[in-house]
């Protein structure tokens, strides 16, 4: 696949595939990359390992070790607030600070909405979602209700105008869902989106991580010269905001090929490439259905997760099967179905279960689960990676 310009990196499951590990690999042509993050926001956690360095990406596209440039486009939404936490923590593993573009257009996560977020969760008991608790799926409503901010308007902001819109958002929005959802007592998440000092260091923040990004009105401004670009999808297919099987245990964005195809029309530029990425096994990181759940023991020899340790919002990373060759097939051929192209796997952990994908029917090797007939005629190759430290194998299909 070395002579495709413009890659989409797209989870096939629930997240925690290794996406960060493959773009990363695809940013290693040379450092005229640019990576696209077109979904989600800081709620998620790419991993990448360089020599002995290792970083967990969240806003940054996960191609930063390789001098890669962010591009954060008109369908993400940025936290502003976050970002300069995560530069400085790259800066101080890596040596440089990566360069960042923002699309105007992108409306901004505020700390409004991650406070609302925490508290409904925490307001579901057992019966929560699965949400990170950052802020996601407020920050769309709350911009389709007529109360979004966008990063263009950010930036040409003072402190105190910034103040201003968020106290006005707060009394004309967020006191009013903070009713509506039965929250006005949610101890101190309550307290804290009535606190007048928190919108304040909310505004300072948010204008901090600004000065990072430098404008944009689109990708295809962008474009010119690029070695490759990579759009770095969160999240994976079985959390799209369409997937009705799963529905409400999903994320509030769309993580399959959608955006990247749209994004490269947009801009008058053509999707070369769709990578899926999927372990050999089945991981989920929070609340929700997961057919074939298992104890990790029975998959092989799995590595603790650096990563995704339990935590509060999400508990401890679960494993399984995959159903069927045939479910996965479809989940990826249905994903493809308004793209043309052909596609092609990227298959990580290897090294956990001796080669094998673990389907609940029986082990597959990788390389044969390639051949399965449920993926004719899309799929035209796979990557086999054993190690985050080594590139992975390419193996060709044979056409049949």
């Amino acid at each position: 696949m070395t002579d495709k310009k413009i890659i989409a990196v797209i989870g096939a499951g629930f997240g925690d595939e290794g996406k960060g590990l493959a773009v990363d690999h695809f940013c290693s042509v040379g450092e005229g990359c640019l990576v696209v993050r077109h979904n989600g926001g800081a709620q998620a956690g790419h991993t990448v390992k360089s020599g002995e360095k290792r970083f967990v990406f969240h806003q940054l596209s996960s191609g930063s070790f390789r001098r890669a440039d962010t591009y954060m486009a008109e369908t993400f939404l940025p936290d502003l607030f976050k970002i300069e936490e995560e530069i400085s923590g790259f800066a101080a593993v890596s040596g440089h600070i990566p360069v960042i573009f923002g699309n105007v257009g992108a409306c901004i996560t505020i700390i409004d909405d991650v406070l609302l977020n925490m508290a409904l969760e925490t307001s579901r008991g057992k019966n929560r979602h699965g949400s990170c608790g950052m802020g996601i799926n407020e920050a769309v409503l709350r911009s389709e209700a007529g109360f979004g901010i966008t990063l263009g308007e950010v930036c040409g902001m003072s402190a105190e105008a910034l103040e201003r819109r968020l106290s006005q958002i707060r009394r004309e929005y967020v006191y009013p869902r903070l009713s509506a959802l039965g929250l006005d007592d949610a101890g101190e998440y309550s307290q804290l989106i009535r606190s007048a000092r928190v919108t304040e260091n909310a505004a300072e923040g948010i204008l901090r991580g600004a000065e990072y990004i430098t404008p944009s009105y689109g990708l295809r401004e962008l474009a010119g010269g690029r070695e490759r670009i990579v759009f770095e999808g969160a999240q994976g297919l079985l959390l799209d905001s369409e997937n009705k099987r799963f529905s409400p245990h999903v994320t509030a964005s769309r993580t399959g090929i959608r955006n990247p195809m749209d994004i490269c029309r947009g801009s008058g530029l053509e999707l070369d490439a769709a990578v899926y990425v999927m372990r050999s096994y089945v991981t989920r990181h929070g609340a929700g259905p997961l057919p074939c759940e298992c104890d990790p023991g029975e998959l092989g020899r799995i590595n603790a997760d650096k990563t995704n340790v339990e935590n509060k919002w999400q508990g401890k990373l679960r494993y399984g099967y995959y159903e069927s060759a045939e479910e996965l097939a479809a989940r990826i051929t249905g994903d493809l179905s308004p793209w043309k192209g052909r596609a092609e796997l990227f298959i990580t952990h290897l090294n956990e279960t001796g080669g094998m994908v673990k389907l609940k029917s029986g082990d597959v090797a990788a390389k044969s689960l390639l051949s399965e007939s449920a993926f004719k005629g899309r799929i035209e190759g796979g990557y086999f990676s054993s190690s985050e430290r080594e590139e992975p194998e390419y193996y060709a299909m044979i056409e049949r």
